[in-house]
């Protein structure tokens, strides 16, 4: 494996521990793969660019860092704004047109729609008092679309 892969790789772990956010400092990293700075920087310039889903912000200096963040692709925005309109209560019958309208835009598989479905039944709420389900199914309908968008 070379050099820049496993750089590479591990700010890509980085990432993904940090919720899709890395904060490292050049000098660290090159002295944790035995490198010249200048090979991380050539990794981030290349590897992790906005054409690539990342931002990158940095600040020199001594105690300067390289701040990388991972973008969300559109997939992921449109079911971030999904389940923001949700609201605070959700019916059955809304959750599953909700739910066909996610699956026949493919931002989720069939799988994955009836997983949500299942979770936001009547079914699954049945120790819920009728009166509470909605609002408890608006929750649950959220967290799942959020989950799936990560």
């Amino acid at each position: 494996m070379k050099m820049s892969d496993m750089i590479a790789d591990f700010i890509a772990e980085m990432l993904t521990d940090g919720g899709g956010v890395a904060e490292l400092q050049r000098r660290q990293v090159a002295d944790r793969f035995s490198c010249v700075p200048s090979q991380v920087n050539y990794v981030i310039e290349t590897r992790f660019t906005p054409e690539n889903g990342y931002l990158v912000e940095s600040r020199r200096g001594g105690g300067g860092y390289i701040r990388i963040i991972r973008m969300m692709d559109d997939k992921q925005r449109t079911l971030v704004e999904a389940a923001r309109g949700v609201g605070g209560r959700l019916t059955q019958n809304n959750a599953a047109k909700l739910t066909r309208a996610l699956v026949s835009a493919e931002l989720l598989s069939a799988r994955e729609g009836n997983l949500l479905l299942s979770a936001c039944s009547d079914g699954a709420l049945a120790e819920v008092p009728t009166e509470y389900r909605d609002q408890i199914r608006a929750s649950v309908f959220r967290c799942g679309i959020l989950g799936m968008a990560t």
